[in-house]
């Protein structure tokens, strides 16, 4: 299976215009291409405005709204699985969700971010544990930014079985741009559970932090098959995604692409 991290730059308030970007990137695919996409954090509302307003809940909507039936057009339309973060209302409450759309426009996988960053105090911690779903015959699963950190003491049997985790970001970092703390933590986490990250990470945009773009995919061994040049506008980085073979127990081994 082939997969991709789409880096769309950092918009605010413009769901429309990022719906018409990821639209370009998807039709500039190769044909035959990937047949899974991730989208960055949020990417479709803004994470945070470029004045710093980080209270997105003006942006919910349920799992059946219009921004994630645009999605499902979209997936429909070009013939790939998405995995899109957005704002979810669930009654009185808000999330930082994301939801997996496959080819036929279902929704195959939906997961609630279980630790929002300390802004985002509009955000309540995702209920929904750490559920798997299986596309094209390989186990993903799903971490929002801030949750890598936790994600292998909580769910590292998970980790242990699936083929990929799938981790949209707004990251945000201090450190040297062209290798701020992703580039330990994702190998580290890659090698230990012997499972791809797919990192789709907000591009250089408005606002513009450290820590924006530098999306990449990182396999079950640790390396790092491909990671978004830098610059400015939407960027694509895609790979064969290998599975990995089965061992009693349920621990998957990596099953290492022939190059």
């Amino acid at each position: 299976m082939r997969v991709a991290a789409i880096e769309l730059p950092a918009r605010y308030g413009d769901p429309d215009g990022q719906l018409r970007s990821l639209d370009r990137a998807l039709s500039a695919l190769p044909p035959g291409g990937p047949t899974l996409a991730v989208l960055p954090e949020l990417a479709l509302t803004g994470y945070v405005s470029p004045r710093g307003d980080f209270d997105v809940s003006r942006f919910a909507q349920g799992l059946d709204g219009p921004l994630l039936r645009a999605v499902a057009g979209l997936a429909v339309a070009r013939e790939v699985a998405l995995l899109a973060s957005w704002v979810e209302r669930d009654g009185p409450r808000c999330f930082n969700s994301a939801a997996l759309i496959d080819e036929a426009g279902a929704t195959v996988l939906h997961y609630r971010k279980r630790h929002p960053w300390f802004p985002e105090t509009w955000a309540t911690a995702g209920d929904l544990g750490t559920p798997v779903a299986t596309i094209h015959g390989r186990r993903v699963a799903v971490a929002v930014c801030f949750d890598i950190h936790f994600v292998s003491g909580e769910a590292g049997e998970v980790l242990d079985d699936i083929d990929a985790l799938l981790f949209p970001s707004a990251w945000v970092d201090d450190e040297a741009e062209d290798d701020d703390a992703r580039g330990s933590i994702l190998p580290a986490l890659a090698l230990g559970h012997g499972c791809a990250v797919v990192n789709a990470n907000w591009g250089r945009g408005a606002p513009r932090v450290p820590g924006q773009g530098g999306s990449r995919i990182v396999l079950g061994d640790g390396v790092t098959a491909q990671r978004a040049p830098e610059g400015e506008g939407a960027r694509v980085v895609a790979a064969s995604l290998p599975g990995r073979r089965r061992l009693p127990g349920g621990r998957g081994e990596v099953k290492r692409p022939r190059s």
